[in-house]
């Protein structure tokens, strides 16, 4: 049996302000943008540039009780991780484009990794694993 995860959902306030974020301050890919009219909604996708792995769906919040957890779909944690094959290059230009870091780069027993925000409020890595990471193993 072989399955994958094929998109993560992230609730959003507008559909284009999130796609301008992703696509312009983490250089990420818009892999799809298709209106849905019997449903009154997007099919947003997009992906870190070359990735091949899962995508994220952008999904507008359409009812009061989602809108409450746009930029808080985790309670606070750290939602979603980004790993980078060059750390240094990333978080320089992330920097150089506004993107906040709320806690500064350092080393892990598994890699490089800063905690930054994106436009709601989530928490993200951005890291390098070291090269004898269990993932980077099995993604090789």
């Amino acid at each position: 049996m072989k399955q994958s995860i094929v998109h993560i959902a992230l609730v959003v306030r507008d559909y284009d302000e999130a796609i301008e974020f992703y696509t312009r301050k983490l250089c990420f890919e818009l892999i799809e943008d298709t209106y849905l009219p019997e449903e009154n909604k997007r099919w947003g996708v997009i992906s870190p540039p070359n990735s091949t792995g899962t995508t994220i769906l952008l999904a507008k919040a359409s009812k009061e009780e989602q809108k409450n957890f746009i930029g808080n779909q985790t309670g606070g944690r750290v939602f979603l991780f980004l790993n980078s094959d060059d750390f240094w290059r990333d978080y320089n230009e992330m920097t150089e484009k506004g993107i906040e870091f709320v806690r500064e780069p350092k080393k892990a027993v598994y890699g490089t990794v800063a905690l930054f925000k994106d436009l709601y409020g989530n928490l993200w890595d951005l890291l390098e694993m070291n090269s004898e990471h269990p993932i980077l193993k099995r993604m090789n």
